[in-house]
């Protein structure tokens, strides 16, 4: 279910958002895809990640499963009741999975991903009747600076001569 933005705090989800976006600076760094994730519970971080696939040889560790892992860690709970998790991407397939078994409560997501995206892009993960978790989510939040990092990575990396 989508919520409308006059119904989120906006200025917060902003503002966790832009820590985000430094988490995905990070993956750039590491020559990773430029993806960052914050998870929130009662507006304190209990998570963050972002891309690793490449640098722990782990086609899982993508920002959002590693900002899930490490709010699990520190609560000692693989469920993540009442907590919101923000990235920079809408999530995949099995990013959207995961935050249904972690039960979180809202998910806030940048920039789209026409080619991947499980929430509103590709597939409506999160809107299907038949899973036993509903997650709230709104996107859009920041989503030009989202999806701009993302362009810049690709359009460098297109540039790069292969060997």
């Amino acid at each position: 279910m989508v919520l409308e933005t006059k119904n989120l705090k906006f200025e917060t989800d902003i503002e966790w958002m832009r820590y985000a976006l430094k988490l995905a600076e990070r993956a750039q760094q590491e020559d990773e895809v430029p993806v960052g994730a914050v998870l929130v519970l009662n507006d304190e971080l209990i998570g963050e990640g972002w891309n690793r696939p490449i640098a722990a040889h782990d086609p899982t560790a993508h920002a959002e499963i590693m900002a899930l892992r490490a709010g699990a860690e520190k609560l000692g709970n693989y469920r993540l009741n009442d907590a919101t998790l923000y990235v920079t991407l809408e999530p995949c397939v099995m990013c959207a999975g995961a935050m249904v078994h972690a039960r979180i409560k809202r998910l806030v997501f940048g920039a789209s991903d026409p080619k991947a995206g499980a929430i509103i892009s590709v597939f409506n993960i999160l809107d299907s009747g038949r899973l036993n978790h509903r997650v709230q989510y709104a996107s859009g939040i920041l989503s030009d600076e989202c999806g701009a990092i993302l362009s810049r990575f690709f359009e460098a990396r297109r540039k790069i001569p292969s060997a």
